[in-house]
């Protein structure tokens, strides 16, 4: 709401203006061209499992745990795409106890993610990434990060940005517990 205050002999009024509502005439919802969402995911690092982060397979002595092939990167996307859409989340689509998502590549879920956010009229406009590991060092690895999820989201390379960082040896991530992902994503009618 907007407020108006006016001192009048030293007391002070206050006015206000209601806010500009998003519901267009006779009650039905404006069209806002563009929503953005926020995605987050933590997994555990463990011996005998494959390290799959952004859709790509990194060589490194520890993988991370979970139902699918647990691509925090991918699945913090998944979930910024979902949340912009007001569509919930990975696991209420995917859910962790399902026996078809057992072992999954995880761009198949960023590629039906694409498609459900699709039944809205959305596409993906951008998104912006961080993925928090002290290892293995991840920048030599963005490249091909980005072009695999460019060409999995059916976008261009440049609507996609990941940045990699450490958490300087604090919590889980610095004690080489786990990796986690965030991921702001831009989606538009």
């Amino acid at each position: 709401m907007k407020e108006e205050i006016k001192k009048e002999n030293s007391q002070a009024t206050v006015t206000t203006t209601p806010a500009p509502s998003l519901r267009g005439r006779a009650g039905g919802e404006a069209v806002i061209p563009f929503r953005v969402g926020m995605g987050y995911d933590v997994h555990q690092l463990v011996e005998g499992r494959d390290l799959w982060l952004g859709g790509i397979k990194i060589e490194h002595t520890l993988g991370l745990l979970g139902h699918s092939d647990a691509d925090v990167l991918i699945h913090a996307i998944c979930d910024a795409l979902l949340g912009a859409a007001n569509m919930r989340d990975i696991g209420y689509h995917f859910p962790d106890t399902a026996e078809e998502t057992d072992g999954i590549d995880s761009k198949i879920l960023l590629r039906k993610t694409v498609d459900l956010i699709a039944t809205k009229g959305y596409i993906v406009g951008n998104i912006d990434c961080t993925v928090c590991a002290e290892k293995p060092k991840l920048t030599p690895h963005v490249e091909a990060m980005r072009a695999c999820l460019a060409e999995v989201m059916n976008t261009d390379e440049d609507n996609i940005s990941i940045k990699a960082t450490t958490t300087e040896k604090l919590g889980f991530t610095g004690r080489q517990e786990g990796i986690s992902a965030y991921c702001v994503a831009l989606i538009s009618k």
